[in-house]
């Protein structure tokens, strides 16, 4: 088998291959395999001239290992932990009809960060990548260390499997699910029918709320494990009930999982106009997600200073922005011209859903109200009552730590550094819907939740064991944590924020390195404060 030395997989990537490390073996992904693969092609992009075998291993059952094997055509030839390449994708570059081409700029002033903001270079935009384009940034972290503490994931890996935690509990973990699904749609129904219209969209607003920790579940394959029996499922539960595109969302939630908390990758922290979590956010930064710039514009500067304050409004209204973004992302996989997983079959089972969720929801419950204004008034109170499930989500990010690392980090050290648990009862955890053991989750994605209680023990020992802070913190808590960053960051746009608007109108390099350079050192002083308040690390 062939060994290739670090300037031979340097070449090749330059030259347009998809070059990842698992187990010391090297893979070369297809371009042909980016579209279709379950996760997405940015899962793989990132990971270009890196090792991602605890990230592989995380998101894979045996099963599907077996086949990535077959993806290999050679071995590392240098000994010892692969000291990693820096993505193209990372540094602002993609590569369109066999050419590159410049997507953004890389911007990292003093702070060791690579961010991306645009590209405003012509000549940039036509040149290409180069060795020094794959070479990240000095890292401030050990290589040694970082390959000791995946080494150790490894074995707690192993010891999760041994304990026999990713077996699903099908009857004692989601036979009490059903029941309150089927319960809360039946209370809807029969208020509805009595005409007790809020109480039945309160009912209706509970199930959507449960029904989409299970959706949650059947997009990790967490339930069946087999990709196409659970993708039928959750088109089932998310889009015909929920009137949400579950492609969309898998797509999404992968990369937050593989990139969590990075400014320009993280598609869950990218909020503009209405959020910034970091004031690198106040810079112009593009997204590799989204393929555009996200504005610190007039609205920004608007929403961002009372960003703390409309947290939980802007909550309240979340549900619509996912309808958004799904039919957005349905109407782009179903008319553009390449291939997806599973054919176009899946995308175009998602519109009839889609369609089947407006005529019930729409054609039959709405209509039904008798008047506009109690349609409204179904309608807010309806998708108001999932948006703990939103506050959720954001509790156990919003609060940690968004700087970068670089791709030296290891696997368990960036998600234990920019995921918290939140404190809760077991007998509670339904509320939940599990996610409040996020950390436990970000290591293991696939782990059927009910098992996620046990597991979390294991992975406090390993945390401890290996010198990492585990951060929980109790509810209320958790929501002081995140409404005090955004009122935080909310409080650096006046001047930051003023400092940027002049740069636009002075048009001057040296000022424009100055304000960045002084953005990047707030954001690595901003970071810095959000470790020092870690209550109950462990």
């Amino acid at each position: 088998m062939a060994q290739f030395t670090r300037n031979e997989l340097c070449q090749r990537i330059l030259d347009g291959q998809h070059l990842i490390i698992y187990n010391r073996k090297v893979l070369r992904i297809p371009a042909s395999w980016l579209d279709v693969h379950p996760g997405g092609s940015l899962a793989l992009l990132h990971f270009v001239g890196r090792d991602a075998t605890a990230e592989i291993d995380a998101y894979h059952n045996d099963q599907i290992l077996v086949m990535v094997n077959k993806y290999s055509i050679g071995t590392l030839a240098e000994t010892g932990p692969w000291n990693p390449l820096l993505p193209p994708i990372a540094a602002g570059w993609a590569r369109k009809d066999g050419k590159w081409f410049s997507e953004a700029a890389t911007w990292d002033v003093n702070s060791n960060q690579v961010l991306l903001v645009a590209n405003d270079s012509p000549a940039l935009r036509k040149s290409a990548p180069t060795i020094e384009t794959l070479t990240p940034p000095p890292s401030k972290l050990s290589l040694q260390v970082q390959e000791q503490h995946a080494v150790a994931y490894r074995a707690l890996h192993k010891r999760i499997t041994d304990a026999g935690l990713y077996r699903t509990p099908y009857l004692t973990g989601y036979g009490p699910e059903f029941v309150r699904y089927i319960s809360l749609g039946l209370i809807s129904a029969y208020a509805f029918r009595h005409n007790w219209l809020l109480t039945s969209a309160l009912a209706l607003g509970l199930m959507w709320h449960q029904l989409m920790f299970f959706v949650h579940d059947l997009g990790h394959m967490g339930v069946t494990g087999n990709w196409t029996l659970d993708r039928l499922i959750s088109i089932f539960v998310a889009d015909f009930i929920g009137g949400l595109s579950v492609g969309w969302w898998v797509d999404n939630h992968n990369i937050h999982h593989l990139l969590t908390n990075h400014p320009s990758h993280d598609p869950d922290i990218e909020h503009l106009p209405f959020f910034a979590i970091s004031p690198t956010f106040f810079s112009n930064l593009y997204s590799s997600y989204y393929k555009r710039i996200l504005p610190f514009d007039a609205a920004a500067r608007f929403f961002i200073p009372l960003q703390h304050k409309l947290f939980y409004v802007v909550m309240a209204f979340a549900r619509f922005n996912l309808y958004r973004l799904s039919y957005g992302s349905m109407f782009y996989k179903l008319f553009e011209n390449r291939r997806i997983r599973g054919g176009k079959w899946a995308v175009g089972l998602e519109f009839v859903g889609v369609i089947v969720f407006w005529c019930w929801f729409g054609g039959i419950v709405l209509r039904g109200c008798g008047s506009w204004q109690m349609a409204l008034a179904y309608m807010l109170v309806s998708h108001a009552t999932t948006s703990p499930l939103h506050i959720q989500i954001v509790l156990s990010h919003f609060g940690m730590s968004t700087e970068d690392l670089g791709p030296v980090e290891s696997f368990p050290d960036r998600q234990l550094r920019t995921t918290m648990d939140v404190i809760c009862p077991e007998q509670w955890g339904f509320i939940h819907g599990g996610l409040h053991l996020q950390v436990t989750h970000h290591l293991f994605p696939r782990l059927p939740r009910h098992n996620l209680n046990k597991a979390s023990l294991m992975v406090k020992e390993f945390a401890k064991e290996e010198g990492l802070t585990y951060v929980e913190f109790g509810f209320v808590s958790a929501n002081q944590e995140v409404v005090g960053v955004l009122r935080e960051v909310a409080g650096l746009v006046g001047s930051l924020g003023q400092q940027v608007k002049m740069v636009a109108q002075v048009a001057s390099v040296e000022a424009k390195e100055a304000v960045d350079k002084k953005i990047a050192q707030q954001d690595v002083v901003f970071a810095r404060s959000k470790v020092g308040n870690t209550p109950q690390a462990i």
